[in-house]
């Protein structure tokens, strides 16, 4: 189980309930097993909270507007300590979702397949 700081609960339940277009449009795609998988919104992990978070997977998903232009450090550090953690994270430009969310969820869905042993419970819907 991975820990997290309680006081970052209020917090995401904010961001869940002020997301962004992007991520309500990539939501509405991954919410309820639709890739054979169960995924959460603005999940604490730690002393961050991540967009999205599977745990079968040990997968965080971010998408990145502009306010991470002037953030290059810190979500360098912060990557680097959720990856501490056995995580694996993956990266998508909010201009991407809105412009190529197709692309988005085709790469999300052959990344699932590479890097999940055939053994696993999840099954990997087309």
């Amino acid at each position: 189980m991975l820990r997290y700081n309680p006081k970052l609960k209020e917090r995401a339940k904010y961001l869940r309930n002020n997301s962004t277009l992007s991520e309500v449009l990539f939501w509405l795609q991954i919410k309820k097993q639709k890739l054979g998988y169960d995924f959460h919104r603005q999940k604490p992990i730690g002393n961050y909270i991540v967009d999205f978070f599977c745990s079968e997977l040990m997968l965080a998903i971010e998408i990145d507007g502009v306010s991470h232009n002037d953030k290059v450090k810190y979500d360098k550090t912060r990557q680097r300590k959720i990856e501490n953690l056995g995580i694996r994270i993956i990266r998508f430009r909010d201009v991407d979702i809105k412009q190529n969310l197709n692309g988005c969820l085709d790469f999300l869905k052959d990344w699932i397949k590479e890097n999940t042993p055939p053994s696993a419970s999840g099954v990997l819907l087309s």
